[in-house]
């Protein structure tokens, strides 16, 4: 038999802390499946973000890292937008 996982169950942004969870949302998009952040299949037309316990305690961590530095999220939406170019931009050279 192989390993057995071992997760009993999970919390929501909305059960997590009393922050905005449009914010949280952010910051929690910064971890993977490793870091203890699933996604739960079958709530709403996407599925919903849901953190393991330890993936609480690294959601801790990463909330007093962006309160330290505010600007992280800013910055990654300005690369992400720079990545993302609308296919107007992309064919006024073709």
């Amino acid at each position: 038999m192989g390993p057995v996982n071992k997760v009993s169950h999970v919390f929501t942004l909305g059960h997590v802390f009393g922050e905005d969870e449009e914010w949280l949302f952010e910051v929690a998009e910064e971890m993977d499946p490793e870091d203890g952040q699933l996604w739960v299949v079958g709530v709403g037309e996407d599925g919903v973000m849901a953190f393991t316990d330890d993936g609480i305690e690294n959601l801790k961590e990463l909330i007093a890292i962006h309160k330290e530095d505010p600007s992280i999220i800013e910055k990654r939406r300005h690369v992400l937008a720079a990545m993302i170019k609308p296919k107007n931009e992309e064919s006024d050279g073709v």
